[in-house]
Protein backbone atom coordinates (compact mmCIF):
# COMPACT_ATOMS: atom_id res chain seq x y z
CA UNK A 1 0.00 0.00 0.00
CA UNK A 2 1.51 3.62 -1.28
CA UNK A 3 1.03 6.18 1.93
CA UNK A 4 -0.60 8.69 0.66
CA UNK A 5 -3.50 10.99 2.09
CA UNK A 6 -5.64 8.45 1.74
CA UNK A 7 -3.68 5.89 3.52
CA UNK A 8 -1.65 7.42 5.88
CA UNK A 9 -2.38 6.22 9.95
CA UNK A 10 -2.69 9.88 11.20
CA UNK A 11 -4.71 12.92 9.29
CA UNK A 12 -1.43 14.84 10.11
CA UNK A 13 0.56 12.77 7.24
CA UNK A 14 -2.98 12.59 5.57
CA UNK A 15 -5.38 15.49 4.94
CA UNK A 16 -3.38 17.80 6.66
CA UNK A 17 0.40 17.13 5.48
CA UNK A 18 0.15 20.31 3.47
CA UNK A 19 -0.36 22.27 6.83
CA UNK A 20 1.96 20.35 8.79
CA UNK A 21 4.99 18.94 6.25
CA UNK A 22 7.98 21.35 8.03
CA UNK A 23 7.27 19.67 10.99
CA UNK A 24 8.51 16.40 9.21
CA UNK A 25 11.67 17.84 9.96
CA UNK A 26 11.34 17.44 13.90
CA UNK A 27 9.27 14.65 14.78
CA UNK A 28 9.63 11.97 12.18
CA UNK A 29 11.08 9.01 11.98
CA UNK A 30 14.07 10.19 9.61
CA UNK A 31 14.02 13.44 11.92
CA UNK A 32 14.60 11.98 15.18
CA UNK A 33 17.25 9.23 14.01
CA UNK A 34 19.38 12.51 13.06
CA UNK A 35 18.58 14.48 16.80
CA UNK A 36 20.12 10.53 17.92
CA UNK A 37 23.06 11.14 15.80
CA UNK A 38 23.68 14.83 16.80
CA UNK A 39 23.49 13.85 21.08
CA UNK A 40 25.70 10.88 20.21
CA UNK A 41 28.51 13.12 18.14
CA UNK A 42 28.13 16.36 20.74
CA UNK A 43 28.60 13.92 23.41
CA UNK A 44 31.40 11.99 22.46
CA UNK A 45 33.50 15.66 21.80
CA UNK A 46 32.18 16.75 24.96
CA UNK A 47 33.48 13.40 26.35
CA UNK A 48 37.03 14.58 24.29
CA UNK A 49 36.88 17.96 26.21
CA UNK A 50 36.93 16.76 29.83
CA UNK A 51 39.00 14.79 28.31
CA UNK A 52 38.16 11.85 29.44
CA UNK A 53 41.73 10.01 29.88
CA UNK A 54 41.15 8.19 26.89
CA UNK A 55 40.43 10.55 24.58
CA UNK A 56 42.82 12.82 25.61
CA UNK A 57 44.96 12.18 22.13
CA UNK A 58 41.71 12.62 19.83
CA UNK A 59 42.78 15.87 17.67
CA UNK A 60 40.08 18.44 18.44
CA UNK A 61 40.41 19.89 14.81
CA UNK A 62 38.29 17.11 14.02
CA UNK A 63 35.54 18.20 15.83
CA UNK A 64 33.75 20.04 12.97
CA UNK A 65 34.52 17.09 10.90
CA UNK A 66 32.25 14.84 12.82
CA UNK A 67 29.68 17.40 13.59
CA UNK A 68 29.58 17.16 9.60
CA UNK A 69 28.14 14.02 10.48
CA UNK A 70 24.86 14.94 11.64
CA UNK A 71 24.89 18.38 9.38
CA UNK A 72 25.00 16.23 6.47
CA UNK A 73 22.64 13.39 7.36
CA UNK A 74 20.46 12.93 4.88
CA UNK A 75 17.73 10.33 3.85
CA UNK A 76 20.21 8.10 2.46
CA UNK A 77 22.05 8.11 6.04
CA UNK A 78 18.74 7.21 7.39
CA UNK A 79 17.96 4.37 5.22
CA UNK A 80 21.60 3.12 6.21
CA UNK A 81 20.70 3.13 9.86
CA UNK A 82 17.73 1.65 9.16
CA UNK A 83 19.46 -1.05 7.62
CA UNK A 84 21.45 -1.63 10.66
CA UNK A 85 18.87 -1.75 12.78
CA UNK A 86 17.20 -4.75 10.49
CA UNK A 87 20.28 -6.55 12.06
CA UNK A 88 20.76 -5.42 15.31
CA UNK A 89 17.07 -5.20 16.32
CA UNK A 90 17.82 -1.47 17.76
CA UNK A 91 17.58 1.27 16.79
CA UNK A 92 19.73 3.90 18.99
CA UNK A 93 22.83 0.18 18.82
CA UNK A 94 21.84 1.27 14.96
CA UNK A 95 22.87 4.88 14.92
CA UNK A 96 26.24 3.62 17.05
CA UNK A 97 27.18 1.24 14.75
CA UNK A 98 26.40 3.99 11.75
CA UNK A 99 28.44 6.50 13.37
CA UNK A 100 31.08 3.90 13.91
CA UNK A 101 31.28 3.49 10.47
CA UNK A 102 31.62 7.38 9.56
CA UNK A 103 34.37 7.78 12.03
CA UNK A 104 35.63 4.68 9.71
CA UNK A 105 35.40 7.00 6.67
CA UNK A 106 37.12 9.82 8.14
CA UNK A 107 39.71 7.67 9.17
CA UNK A 108 42.37 6.72 11.96
CA UNK A 109 39.76 6.93 14.51
CA UNK A 110 40.40 3.33 15.52
CA UNK A 111 41.29 3.42 19.02
CA UNK A 112 38.17 6.14 19.87
CA UNK A 113 35.11 4.53 18.34
CA UNK A 114 34.28 2.14 20.90
CA UNK A 115 34.30 5.32 23.41
CA UNK A 116 30.74 6.50 20.87
CA UNK A 117 27.73 6.07 23.71
CA UNK A 118 30.08 5.84 26.75
CA UNK A 119 28.82 5.52 29.75
CA UNK A 120 24.97 5.93 28.33
CA UNK A 121 21.50 4.29 27.90
CA UNK A 122 18.99 4.63 24.77
CA UNK A 123 16.96 6.35 27.17
CA UNK A 124 19.76 8.63 27.77
CA UNK A 125 20.15 9.61 24.16
CA UNK A 126 15.80 9.42 23.62
CA UNK A 127 15.25 11.92 26.31
CA UNK A 128 17.55 14.74 25.01
CA UNK A 129 17.05 13.73 21.15
CA UNK A 130 13.18 14.30 21.43
CA UNK A 131 13.22 17.43 24.04
CA UNK A 132 15.73 19.16 21.44
CA UNK A 133 13.42 18.59 18.42
CA UNK A 134 10.65 19.99 20.00
CA UNK A 135 12.69 23.12 21.35
CA UNK A 136 13.99 23.59 18.03
CA UNK A 137 10.31 23.29 15.99
CA UNK A 138 9.01 25.84 18.44
CA UNK A 139 11.77 27.93 18.25
CA UNK A 140 11.74 27.59 14.68
CA UNK A 141 8.15 27.19 13.15
CA UNK A 142 5.63 27.62 15.44
CA UNK A 143 6.48 30.58 17.58
CA UNK A 144 7.41 32.72 14.03
CA UNK A 145 4.17 31.55 12.98
CA UNK A 146 2.33 32.71 15.87
CA UNK A 147 4.26 36.32 15.74
CA UNK A 148 3.10 36.15 11.78
CA UNK A 149 -0.51 35.86 13.43
CA UNK A 150 -0.57 38.42 16.10
CA UNK A 151 0.56 41.03 13.49
CA UNK A 152 -2.31 39.97 11.13
CA UNK A 153 -4.11 40.64 14.46
CA UNK A 154 -2.63 43.75 14.77
CA UNK A 155 -3.67 45.18 11.22
CA UNK A 156 -6.96 44.07 11.55
CA UNK A 157 -7.38 45.70 14.93
CA UNK A 158 -6.20 49.10 13.17
CA UNK A 159 -7.89 48.64 10.10
CA UNK A 160 -11.24 47.79 11.65
CA UNK A 161 -10.82 50.57 15.06
CA UNK A 162 -14.07 51.60 13.66
CA UNK A 163 -16.28 48.99 12.64
CA UNK A 164 -18.98 48.38 15.04
CA UNK A 165 -20.38 44.24 15.47
CA UNK A 166 -22.73 43.14 18.12
CA UNK A 167 -21.70 41.41 20.85
CA UNK A 168 -23.63 38.34 22.67
CA UNK A 169 -23.80 37.45 26.34
CA UNK A 170 -25.16 33.61 26.97
CA UNK A 171 -26.22 33.65 23.18
CA UNK A 172 -28.69 36.80 23.70
CA UNK A 173 -27.82 40.07 21.25
CA UNK A 174 -26.23 42.81 23.95
CA UNK A 175 -24.66 46.08 23.04
CA UNK A 176 -22.55 46.88 20.34
CA UNK A 177 -19.01 46.45 20.19
CA UNK A 178 -16.25 47.80 18.49
CA UNK A 179 -14.08 45.20 16.50
CA UNK A 180 -11.11 46.13 17.48
CA UNK A 181 -11.87 45.35 20.77
CA UNK A 182 -12.02 41.58 20.04
CA UNK A 183 -9.11 41.78 18.02
CA UNK A 184 -7.16 42.33 20.56
CA UNK A 185 -8.68 40.29 23.32
CA UNK A 186 -7.31 37.79 20.92
CA UNK A 187 -3.97 39.29 20.48
CA UNK A 188 -3.86 38.89 24.19
CA UNK A 189 -4.50 35.47 24.57
CA UNK A 190 -2.28 34.43 21.72
CA UNK A 191 0.77 36.55 23.34
CA UNK A 192 0.14 35.07 26.87
CA UNK A 193 -0.16 31.34 25.42
CA UNK A 194 3.15 31.56 22.94
CA UNK A 195 4.85 33.27 26.15
CA UNK A 196 4.52 29.91 27.67
CA UNK A 197 8.22 28.34 29.11
CA UNK A 198 8.89 25.62 26.63
CA UNK A 199 11.17 22.40 26.70
CA UNK A 200 14.96 23.60 26.64
CA UNK A 201 17.84 21.38 25.79
CA UNK A 202 21.25 22.22 24.49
Amino acid sequence: MTLDALTAVSPIDGRYRSKTESLADYFSEYALIRYRVRVEIEYFITLCELPLPQLESFNSALFEQLRDIYRNFDEASAARVKEIESITNHDVKAVEYFIKEEFDKIGGLDDYKEFIHFGLTSQDINNTSVPLSVKEALEEVFYPQIEELIAQLKEYAEEWKNVPMLAKTHGQPASLLLDWARRLRYMFIVSASSSQPCVTAR
